[in-house]
């Protein structure tokens, strides 16, 4: 059963309007202290980005519907920073003591912003898992499209392209894989290859059946075709 997050190539929720050339970055003024907020959090060591994916994806149906993409984002990390302990409800509520938190000596501050963004975090390990699957070879994606660690965990195996035959286009090297290390088991590093499909074998009438797509996947998520 796939989560409400999962909407790639859906059909009925109507079209993709791209943003004007010259639009603003932020919307709303908020927009920017969301993304700020959600960034800082995250430096305080507390949960890695699958983790903060997760908890996004974790919203209720509900809300995940009627949310913009930034209350999405905050409301996620509401959740998470009352999950770790970072914060509790009433924190929330009222703003907080006015004491030091025992997590302030790690907070990112104004001027290693710059810095700690363009050094970005990167999922590249090294592994042991051994290259199954070589440049032009033939594979199917598993399905259903689901997390097969955890029930009902994080993947990222789109629904839409669960059982599909596609063809390796080329081999990243070995990543860390988001559904171990969304849920604190590890970070399990694996193959990940760059996988083409037709557009025809995604859909039923694909408007124009000679494209194609490219998906990053995890070796877990293919099998051999």
């Amino acid at each position: 059963m796939t989560r409400v997050h999962d909407m790639g190539g859906r059909f009925g929720d109507g079209p993709i309007n791209p943003e004007v050339e010259d639009a603003p970055v932020f919307a709303e003024d908020w927009h920017a202290r969301a993304l700020a907020v959600t960034l800082a959090s995250g430096f305080l060591g507390q949960w890695n980005i699958d983790v903060s994916r997760h908890a996004r994806e974790r919203l209720s149906p509900k809300d995940y519907a009627r949310f913009s993409y930034y209350e999405k984002w905050i409301s996620g990390l509401a959740d998470l920073l009352v999950e770790r302990g970072v914060l509790s409800l009433d924190d929330l509520r009222s703003g907080g003591e006015d004491g030091p938190h025992p997590l302030a000596e790690r907070m990112l501050k104004a001027d290693a912003v710059s810095a700690a963004l363009a050094k970005g975090g990167p999922a590249d390990r090294p592994s042991n898992v051994a290259v199954q699957f070589s440049v032009g070879q033939q594979v199917v994606t598993t399905r259903p499209a689901g997390n097969r660690i955890v029930d009902g965990g994080h993947t990222r195996l789109p629904n839409y392209a669960s059982g599909a035959r596609g063809r390796i286009l080329r081999l990243h090297g070995t990543h860390v894989l988001p559904d171990s290390n969304a849920h604190g088991l590890g970070e399990a590093p694996e193959p990940i290859y760059a996988v083409v499909f037709p557009a025809s074998e995604l859909w039923t009438s694909p408007e124009h059946p000679d494209d194609e797509v490219v998906l990053d996947l995890w070796q877990s998520y293919l099998e051999p075709a």
